[in-house]
């Protein structure tokens, strides 16, 4: 009988085909066989054997780790606000075993070769799980993206409106369009924070936000739509490959909708937050909760879950954007002096799960939209899937227990995020990367390996480059 590295055995694997009892065979940090009742194999499955054997508890599934294809990592030069310790402990914990990381609030921000370099080393060796990077699309980057992309960027960011921090520029309509057409011509990925700073100029100009409804009034709707709108112009003009980050606005999704039923190369992504808050639920000068584009109403959010479900919108990653928490709460409650962005790495697949399954939507649905997808959408074809030939990257989690989110226990650098205090379900019980154990067990995780052999210390992460 062979000796195989590693085998979990579950009640629920969630392969492709759906959840299955059965058993996952690892060698090598590679799932080699899946072995389910349904292909007729029970028996081999009880007699095959490995030198480490879990078997997960029955209230635990097995499924794929997260490929989180959205997070700022922010090292080096404001580590202060996260780190790739802190974060990607974070992301183990949350049973994300791969991160793409944003190419801003880095300082040096990732828009050369060289900057590449500097945010490689910084990450070198303190990584939980696999890190990857995209490149800016920046106007002094313009002409030079080829570059970037040969050193091994996923693709490349843009913002249409300022980013909100001086280094990283955002590009104008004509720029987009000569971005579009230099990304194009090497097959690369453009992806994009859309919104349009005219019309956020023009309600800004009319808003008082320092409440969270006038902060909503400054970053509407349109701003989201006429910039979307833009970008489509521009895959239909060059035949870019595109990608349009955070949709918040569900008022966009008939254009985007049009878009991709004229056939064009567009994808789109929602985020945890989006899914989970709504306008009305916000307390009063709770900035936690500012991001941009906006939390806007729980119509809208009904209208985003209805986007997934029909297909509209194709991935959800976390937009993980912390800062310290004198910045998140600069104002004292005004909004417009408190830092946008939301800290929810660890807590996204949660987060995700609960408000799914309150919407009677299976899990299968979650593991599509933020295992599988987000791994297809950044070409990470050797993830995000349980079969044999991917990465054994796997998490033990327990879709009915429950989760009360403390901010002062998530492993994030800072303890702040509007998930602060939310009862999710969902647990996540353990973390595999390439078969390894990806962050300790949690304290109450009833998963036990069979026999002996799991490592001493957790595996490292690797540094990803494009495929």
């Amino acid at each position: 009988m062979r000796m195989h590295d590693l085998i979990i055995r579950a009640d629920k694997i969630y392969t492709p085909r759906g959840p299955r009892p059965g058993a996952v065979v690892v060698d090598a940090g590679i799932i080699t066989a899946v072995l389910v009742d349904d292909d007729a194999v029970i028996e081999t499955v009880e007699a095959v054997a490995a030198r480490t054997e879990v078997r997960l508890a029955d209230d635990e599934v097995l499924i794929p780790g997260v490929v989180d294809s959205h997070v700022h990592v922010n090292e080096p030069g404001r580590t202060e606000w996260e780190g790739f310790a802190s974060a990607t402990a974070a992301a183990a914990a949350g049973g994300v075993t791969t991160i793409i990381d944003m190419p801003l609030n880095s300082i040096p921000p990732t828009i050369t070769p060289e900057a590449l370099e500097v945010k490689r080393a910084a990450a070198s060796g303190a990584c939980s799980v696999d890190v990857g990077f995209w490149g800016g699309a920046v106007p002094q980057s313009l002409g030079r993206l080829l570059a970037l992309q040969t050193a091994g960027v996923f693709g490349f960011k843009a913002f249409l409106a300022p980013s909100g921090v001086p280094e990283f520029e955002h590009l104008t309509t004509a720029q987009l369009h000569a971005a579009a057409a230099e990304i194009a011509s090497f097959d690369g990925l453009l992806i994009v924070h859309a919104e349009d700073p005219e019309v956020l100029a023009h309600a800004e100009a009319h808003a008082a936000p320092g409440d969270y409804e006038g902060f909503l009034a400054s970053r509407p709707d349109t701003a989201e739509i006429t910039a979307i709108e833009n970008v489509i112009s521009a895959v239909r003009t060059t035949g870019v490959r595109a990608h349009i980050l955070h949709l918040s606005s569900a008022h966009a999704l008939p254009t985007i909708a049009a878009a991709k039923a004229e056939g064009l190369p567009l994808t789109v992504e929602t985020c945890p937050h989006y899914l989970s808050f709504a306008e009305a639920e916000i307390p009063v000068g709770a900035t936690q909760y500012k991001c941009c584009p906006p939390i806007r109403s729980a119509a809208n959010r009904e209208q985003l879950w209805q986007g997934l479900i029909d297909g509209v919108i194709d991935v959800i990653a976390s937009d993980h954007s912390p800062s310290t928490a004198e910045m998140k709460f600069a104002g004292n409650g005004h909004f417009a002096q408190a830092w946008g962005g939301i800290a929810g790495l660890q807590v996204s697949l949660p987060a995700v799960w609960t408000a799914a399954a309150a919407r009677g939507l299976p899990l299968e649905s979650v593991v599509a939209w933020m295992c599988q997808a987000t791994a297809d959408l950044v070409g990470l074809a050797d993830r995000g899937r349980i079969e044999p030939g991917k990465r054994a990257d796997l998490v033990a989690f327990a879709p009915d227990a429950p989760v009360r989110v403390s901010a002062a226990e998530l492993l994030h650098r800072n303890p702040v995020s509007a998930f602060d205090g939310a009862d999710l379900i969902g647990a996540v019980r353990r973390t595999w990367l390439a078969g390894e154990s990806a962050a300790p067990a949690t304290p109450t995780a009833p998963t036990t390996p069979a026999e002996p052999g799991a490592p001493a210390t957790p595996v490292r992460g690797r540094l990803l480059s494009r495929p």
